[in-house]
């Protein structure tokens, strides 16, 4: 806080307004560049929240009054840009360029995000909020002939938004300086203050205060890593961030630089001893054994857990290969049959095309199973591996009198590392 306001600091309340949530601020690293952090991790405990965090805190405004911000979500930023006025505010004037104005760009405008592997992103921002650390020349009462910052300004102290701006119903106040923070609707325009004194030419803001809503990627399509990006805002009369024609920024830039930092979680559990399948006939071999009913085919499901928050692909590795599958392996008659394997997601896990995924084939080019996605963080959720031997093969595997042993390894990758 500036030194004008050490002295007979007024903290007023005047309004409370419905809440504002801002998805992402910051402050700033230095002068007119701001370094911009979020992180996102899987919470188990809140698997349908798919968003960054905010890890830079609040600075200006919201961190010297937080009772004016927490309860509506709003966050202050400093630009420490200051501005000097080229010329005196005139009581009344009638150009509200010629007075305490602000236009800022409050419509959302497009970021791109890039990984270091090239896959690139788009999140969306736009400025929400605009504050003002305002130093007069002469304390407020000698201008006002004995009034506050009430009397000065059309309407009230700033503390009242013009429209269509919107106040927060705080401010901090001395003799000499005024602190305050209005709130923008999205493509607000001009919001505008008509002095009803003249303030002499010596009027200052020592810095200006900001706030910004953002629109991020859904992380779950996102690799894992950092993805960076940078907006630049200009500053001045008719430029992004307006204070009119009388008040002068000391810098014409402001620089937003975004770090988007991601951690996923993709972990597969298979239950102890799952890693031998036998393959049996539907409701075992009874019936052939006890009746000399052939199988039609021989099958085996597995389940597994699943824990996902990223993007992956399936495929399978095997010992004995048969086209685009797997085979099994009997070595006293110089035999194989072909393996079929598919997989079952559970729900919240799409294909490509936001699809489910039910007995979907696994073939060793992965064609087919390139790319599985998550709607939301899965924790430990239920799949199942099919494994099958069709009835075709099965009748060249059961011989009449004859014992045959057929095996072989398949190896299951799931593959966070999506093309």
């Amino acid at each position: 806080m500036g030194n004008v306001f050490t002295r007979c600091l007024r903290l007023t309340k005047r309004s409370a307004w419905s809440s504002l949530v801002l998805t992402l601020v910051a402050g700033a690293a230095s002068a007119e560049v701001h370094d911009i952090d979020a992180t996102f991790e899987p919470d188990f405990a809140n698997p349908q929240r798919n968003q960054f965090k905010n890890q830079t805190p609040s600075e200006g405004f919201c961190r010297q009054i937080p009772q004016a911000c927490e309860p509506i979500s709003l966050f202050s930023l400093i630009a420490r840009i200051p501005f000097a006025a080229n010329a005196p505010i005139l009581a009344n004037h009638t150009d509200p360029r010629q007075g305490g104005m602000a236009r800022i760009p409050s419509d959302w405008r497009d970021v791109q995000v890039t990984h270091s592997s090239g896959d690139t992103h788009k999140l969306q921002i736009r400025i929400a909020g605009i504050g003002h650390e305002l130093a007069l020349p002469r304390p407020v009462n000698e201008l006002t002939g004995g009034g506050w910052w009430d009397e000065l300004w059309e309407g009230g102290g700033w503390t009242y938004a013009p429209p269509p701006c919107q106040g927060v119903g705080w401010n901090s106040a001395g003799p000499s300086g005024y602190n305050s923070f209005w709130r923008v609707p999205e493509g607000a325009g001009t919001c505008a203050k008509k002095a009803l004194f003249d303030i002499p030419q010596a009027m200052r803001y020592l810095y200006f205060g900001y706030a910004y809503e953002l629109r991020t990627p859904d992380p779950l399509k996102m690799e894992s890593g950092d993805y960076t990006g940078s907006i630049t805002y200009t500053v001045g009369p008719n430029l992004d961030f307006d204070m009119g024609d009388v008040m002068i920024p000391s810098d014409s830039m402001l620089t937003l630089n975004f770090n988007l930092k991601v951690t996923h979680t993709l972990k597969v559990d298979i239950p102890p001893g799952a890693n031998r399948v036998v393959l049996e006939p539907l409701g075992g071999w009874q019936s052939w054994l006890n009746q000399g009913r052939k199988p039609t085919r021989l099958l085996r499901d597995q389940t597994f857990n699943i824990s996902a928050s990223s993007r992956f692909k399936m495929s399978i590795e095997c010992q004995y290969v048969m086209g685009n599958n797997c085979a099994l392996w009997e070595a006293n008659a110089g035999h194989e049959a072909p393996l079929e394997i598919s997989v079952s997601l559970p729900n919240g896990l799409t294909d490509g095309a936001g699809q489910p995924v039910n007995r979907r084939r696994l073939l060793r080019d992965g064609s087919g199973t390139e790319l599985f996605q998550p709607g939301f963080y899965l924790d430990r959720k239920v799949g199942t591996l099919h494994f099958e031997v069709a009835r075709d093969a099965v009748d060249e595997m059961i011989k009449e009198g004859t014992s045959r042993r057929y095996s072989g390894n398949v190896m299951v990758i799931w593959d966070s590392e999506v093309g």
